[in-house]
């Protein structure tokens, strides 16, 4: 995989019919371990809730790729819903001397620092 785009959130608000909500951007892992974090916001107020794998919401796709976030219950048209990527910052890959190079593992382990920096950045920018 190669991230090849910055984004790492998408905001959708609701009409209390549509459930199935499209992440655009590659994220890691997959459902309860996607590493995305879905935060509801209500419109005219802008108080957040942080929404809840299996209760609130479960995930297709992922594992480098892009998915969906379906939710358990079609949000209102006064709430909003941002799915933000949220990568483990952990180094997960571990080289063993002499062995052959893993390439697509050695690439994985880049993506999840280009993701890292990325939401990083995202950080940065909203403090600016």
């Amino acid at each position: 995989m190669t991230v090849s785009a910055t984004t790492n959130t998408v905001s959708y608000t609701g009409d209390a019919g549509t459930t199935d909500f499209a992440v655009t951007f590659p994220f890691l892992g997959t459902g309860s371990t996607s590493e995305l974090v879905v935060i509801e916001r209500v419109i005219a107020t802008g108080a957040e809730t942080t929404k809840t794998y299996t209760s609130d919401y479960t995930i297709t796709g992922g594992a480098g790729n892009t998915g969906t976030v379906i939710a358990v219950s079609a949000p209102a048209a006064t709430l909003e819903w941002h799915i933000q990527r949220g990568t483990t910052q952990t180094q997960l890959t571990d080289y063993v001397a002499n062995d052959p190079f893993g390439a697509e593992t050695h690439e994985t382990a880049l993506d999840r620092l280009a993701m890292i920096s990325q939401e990083q950045q995202t950080e940065i920018d909203k403090s600016a």
